[in-house]
């Protein structure tokens, strides 16, 4: 699983994000990791300088062969918070979308 990272370039103090984000995504991912092949993550702070209540957002959106892409984002007061809460969606998401496979495959199978 490939994860691409991409920070907003108004963004101050970022250096070691990317590898803390892989870090993140890679966990959350793990058991499911051999059925995605890319992941992208783009990091932004809403408000800039301006600061304010859960203006940092991130979304991610994961890539499996065969697919649609699966997007989801989050909003949080800081950066930790916004890239765990959509790292949690990701996973539940992708979970859901086997399950959904997994259950339509077993239908198929027995008439």
């Amino acid at each position: 699983m490939k994860i691409n990272v991409r920070i907003d370039s108004q963004m101050k103090g970022t250096e070691g994000l990317g590898t803390h984000v892989t870090g993140i995504v890679e966990h959350a991912l793990s058991h499911v990791g051999e059925r995605i092949s890319g992941v992208e993550v783009h990091l932004k702070d809403q408000n800039g300088q301006k600061g304010g209540a859960d203006d940092k957002h991130c979304l991610m959106e994961a890539h499996r062969d065969g697919h649609p892409p699966t997007a989801v984002s989050e909003q949080a007061a800081t950066f930790e918070g916004a890239i765990k809460g959509a790292a949690a969606k990701l996973k539940r998401s992708i979970e859901s979308s086997i399950g959904r496979e997994s259950s339509h495959a077993g239908r198929r199978d027995h008439p």
